[in-house]
């Protein structure tokens, strides 16, 4: 098996990212090269499974009731081929009252045309806690294109935390589509960082819906665009009931001959529900700009500083 996980574990070097915990017996994980279903380990507690069917590899993972996963679970798909394809479908199911962290590590090294698709199905039951970190490496050809759905449902008092990150490299295409039911006195809160370079094309689209009693919902963004870098940010969230609250925080960094656009969407059906939302798009602080400078960056390096620090600390 370590042998099989060579290629994942240089690539987690490459990326920054400690490989240590694929070998380690108390986390469990899921390792697949483009369609094929490479290593997966499962602990007390969880049930994992995969497999490849009909030309997508399908993984169902369920963290049992009451079970609180003290390692995070590695969810580790990569390609490492100039060309190819990977189609995944997720559905992950947490019992009521578990509490769990996922880290998906996606890293596609040297993408000449390539794609990954993912589409994932969450419900996070009763009471139940997931921190879902994904992570994502691309290389620097731009020839990577992503399209990963989703549909997120929160059971009542359930709780979820959503980090998405592309910083690192070129984006290529990324298309991000998300819809998530927010139930009673439940809480979700998505993130997503990205950084586009080049001709990259980036469009982000999330949706909340807080359909439950004093549901809890926010989505927050940090796009950067240099050169001839084109993305779209949509921001939808709806207040349906009564003690509802949500925010959408948009902010974009534009350079270049770059294109941003935000779109922060708020909408309520019910009088006691309360959505804002609030959008900026701009360039880097000169007075920071500046000061590196007078240091000895390039102007393009300096960019790069600023931007990376933005988006690693949102």
């Amino acid at each position: 098996m370590l042998r099989d996980l060579q290629p994942m574990m240089t690539a987690m070097r490459v990326a920054g990212v400690d490989p240590k915990p694929l070998l380690a017996n108390d986390t469990a994980h899921l390792v697949a090269y483009g369609q094929d279903v490479v290593s997966l380990h499962e602990i007390p507690g969880i049930n994992l499974t995969a497999a490849r069917v009909d030309g997508e590899i399908r993984v169902n993972l369920i963290v049992r009731k009451w079970v609180n996963v003290e390692q995070p679970v590695h969810l580790c798909l990569g390609l490492f081929e100039p060309t190819g394809e990977q189609k995944i479908r997720l559905a992950v199911w947490l019992e009521p009252n578990s509490r769990a962290s996922f880290i998906a590590h996606c890293l596609f090294t040297r993408p000449r045309s390539a794609s990954h698709q993912m589409q994932a199905d969450f419900t996070i039951g009763t009471g139940a806690e997931l921190r879902y970190t994904e992570s994502h490496f691309h290389g620097d050809s731009g020839g990577m294109d992503v399209r990963p759905t989703a549909t997120i449902h929160l059971g009542r008092d359930a709780r979820m935390f959503s980090d998405f990150s592309l910083i690192s490299g070129r984006v290529g295409v990324l298309d991000i589509d998300y819809d998530v039911d927010v139930g009673e006195n439940a809480v979700a809160e998505f993130t997503s960082k990205v950084y586009g370079r080049g001709t990259d094309q980036i469009r982000i689209r999330e949706r909340l819906v807080l359909s439950g009693t004093n549901a809890r919902g926010l989505i927050k963004s940090r796009i950067a665009a240099t050169d001839d870098a084109v993305a779209e940010i949509i921001g939808m969230t709806e207040g349906n009931a009564a003690g509802a609250r949500g925010h959408v925080d948009c902010m974009e960094i534009v350079r270049d001959r770059a294109r941003v656009s935000a779109n922060p969407m708020v909408k309520v059906s019910h009088p006691q529900a309360k959505v804002t939302h609030e959008a900026a798009i701009g360039s880097v602080d000169h007075q920071q700009l500046e000061t590196l400078m007078a240091r000895g960056l390039s102007p393009d390096a300096a960019v790069d500083l600023i931007v990376s620090g933005i988006l690693r600390n949102a």
